[in-house]
Parts: structure tokens; sequence; C-alpha cells
């Protein structure tokens, strides 16, 4: 999550560099659940290429802890609801 904040930075800082668009079309894409080419990601400055990573394993970690929240919402309104009113 630091990854995202630090992204976010990022594109703040130079909008309108090269890599900063190539960064802000990855989170597009992360975000729309498309395909994002790796050569593009492989153009990349090293630095920019590590942040790219970093975004990406934040992204997963966000969304794993998205579907468990997801996931126990159903269990305790769906599944265990007549029991927890008792």
């Amino acid at each position: 999550m630091n990854a995202i904040r630090d992204l976010r930075k990022y594109l703040r800082k130079d909008p309108s560099s090269q890599w900063a668009k190539v960064l802000a079309k990855l989170a597009v894409a992360l975000a729309n659940e498309q395909e994002f080419p790796l050569s593009e990601l492989y153009r990349l400055p090293f630095e920019e290429f590590e942040l790219a990573i970093a975004v990406m394993c934040d992204w997963r970690l966000d969304r794993y802890y998205a579907a468990r929240m997801h996931l126990l919402d159903v269990v305790l309104n769906e599944v265990l609801s007549e029991e927890l009113r008792r």
C-alpha cells in the first residue's frame, strides 16, 4: 500500500513524463483488470521498474484483503445471520 502512495506522489511530481504515462497506464490496467504489455515495463528505468513491480505486489495484496472482507460479509450476513441473531 506504500507503493500505491509512492506512485501517486511520482505521478504528481511530473505527470507529463514518458515514464509517468507508462506507470499511469499500468495503474489503469490494474484497476480495470486489463492486460498490460510487459515490454512497456521493461523499457522503464530501473527505479520506475521497481516502483511498477511494487505497485503490482501491493495491488495484489489489496485485492486479497478485499476478497477476504467480501467473504466475511457473505459468511456473517447470509450464512450465519440466523445464528448470530439468537
